[in-house]
């Protein structure tokens, strides 16, 4: 059932628990007036997104370096990836909740100091473990970062034009920090060295520090909120046991029982959790958040489209790197149209259409120009051109992903209760996070085996060449990127079914529930 707001546009009603009422018999709140330093504020926020978004990616380029020079085995290497995205997928509900309870402007202090000093301890990370445990301290403040970063925006801009310039720039920078990494990876990494990349996180943060007190405005935690520790020991426990699940399967092999041991834990965890949410006084995740359909339609889009895009820059960077044989900073370099398209997509077409636009047709239409860089993607070749092969996809996918990921910000975070920001944040970060993880498995499963088959029906003998080892490769990309598309046409439809109003004009005030 939906109501209506002035103007005509229509709102997901808030079920009657989360205020005590009838849906039907609440008065909008008065909008109050803009905040004077908004813009200001703005730009902190985005040097916190841009710091967090971008270090999911940044060391990728520079992990041969570090592992060369740490000492690392092979088989060790990748916790260095997935230390942090462990924390970070994992306690992004916890950080959510803890910036209702104490305040998003003090978590997001918190939140960047934290980083910052678990950055410097992984640049000067004198062996493995060192650096692991730093990489697992970033995920965590990371996770404390995020939701108050997304829920001060949404908090901060009630004027529907000024909203949707302000989602697009937080939309260009979450969908092109990553490729943003790998650009500022190789860059540091040949003209400096790979401690650089953890180095560098340092005076951003430094940066947004000093711009908080004086830009951000909030009000204080909520009295008497009281945090859900069940509810964030399953909530989180299953999260973790998930993304640890998705991570051991492309070592290990899904029949494996140290995949599929986490895998079933992660689920009952979170059936566990769902049913004690409904139940607890003080919900670490208010189900009346995703019960809404079109927010989980929006969050639903979200995860479908990181499933399908992030793999795109592991299989790119080798593709660039093994097959075509660029050097790091060419590579790096290689991924600046895409995001240059996220960038004009987010901020040129959809912040611009947005506030007269329904919000699905933005992102169905993004997500049907992102398929079409897919399908372009699975044509490559070990003798592909760059400018003639590669940029054209690039160009496609970014656009794609600038006009779906800016309206998804902004309506998986509009009419949500004050109180609950932090939390609303939080899940749509987990979702994105839980995405990019599950994508990158999957998709790396996919390709690994159809090279696997490739190489078997080619080289049937004791070894193959190394044109036949690099075709075998392209080959297990192809049949990735063609699985992507299929995925990422598959969010278009989900948006174009569940997303059917506009984004509310004044979303996110800081008005009582």
């Amino acid at each position: 059932m939906s109501k209506k707001r002035p103007g005509g546009e229509s709102l997901p009603s808030v079920p009657s628990t989360a205020t005590g009422t009838s849906p039907d018999h609440e008065v909008p709140a008065a909008t109050p007036a803009p905040d004077p330093k908004r813009w200001w504020a703005l730009a902190v926020i985005a040097l916190a997104q841009l710091m967090v978004i971008l270090d999911g990616t940044v060391v990728n380029i520079a992990l041969p370096s570090a592992q060369r020079a740490l000492g690392m085995s092979d088989a060790d290497r990748q916790w260095v990836i997935t230390a942090y995205t462990l924390a970070f997928g994992g306690l992004l509900l916890l950080g959510g909740r803890i910036a209702d309870l104490v305040g998003r402007r003090r978590t997001f202090v918190i939140g960047l100091a934290g980083f910052a000093a678990a950055s410097a301890l992984g640049g000067a990370a004198t062996g493995p473990g060192m650096l692991f445990g730093a990489r697992a301290l970033q995920g965590a403040f990371a996770a404390v970062l995020a939701p108050s970063a997304l829920s001060l925006l949404a908090t901060t801009f009630t004027d529907p034009k000024e909203r949707a310039r302000a989602f697009g720039v937080y939309g260009a920078l979450a969908g092109g920090g990553s490729a943003v990494g790998l650009i500022v990876g190789g860059l540091l990494t040949e003209y400096l060295n790979w401690r650089w990349s953890l180095y560098v996180n340092v005076p951003i943060a430094l940066a947004a520090l000093l711009g908080a007190p004086a830009f951000l405005r909030d009000r204080s935690g909520r009295r008497g909120g009281h945090l859900d520790v069940p509810g964030a020991l399953l909530g989180c426990g299953g999260l973790l046991a998930l993304v640890y699940g998705f991570s051991e399967a492309e070592p290990r092999g899904w029949s494996s029982p140290s995949v599929l041991t986490p895998l079933v834990a992660g689920v009952v965890l979170l059936t566990a959790f769902v049913w004690w949410q409904s139940r607890a006084a003080s919900p670490l995740l208010p189900l009346r958040i995703v019960r809404d359909r079109v927010r989980a339609g929006s969050l639903a889009t979200m995860g479908l489209a990181t499933i399908g895009m992030f793999g795109v820059f592991l299989f790119l960077t080798y593709y660039l790197q093994v097959v075509l044989g660029y050097p790091p900073v060419r590579t790096g370099l290689a991924f600046v149209p895409i995001s240059a398209g996220i960038v004009i997509g987010a901020t040129q077409i959809a912040a611009r259409l947005l506030p007269r636009t329904a919000p699905r047709t933005l992102m169905s239409s993004g997500m049907v120009l992102a398929a079409a860089g897919m399908v372009l993607l699975s044509s490559l070749t070990v003798h592909a051109q760059y400018v003639t092969h590669v940029l054209p996809a690039l160009l496609l996918l970014g656009l794609g992903m600038g006009l779906t990921f800016m309206p998804v910000y902004a309506t998986a975070t509009a009419g949500v209760p004050a109180q609950d920001a932090g939390v609303a944040s939080a899940v749509l970060n987990t979702v994105q996070q839980m995405g990019a993880s599950l994508g990158t498995v999957l998709l790396n499963t996919i390709a690994t085996s159809a090279t696997g088959r490739y190489l078997h029906s080619h080289a049937p003998g004791p070894g193959a060449d190394g044109a036949t080892l690099d075709q075998g490769m392209v080959h297990g990309f192809s049949v990735a990127y063609r699985c992507s598309a299929g995925v990422l046409l598959l969010a278009a439809l989900v948006a174009g079914l569940t997303v059917w109003h506009r984004t509310p004009k004044h979303a996110g005030n800081d008005a009582p529930a």
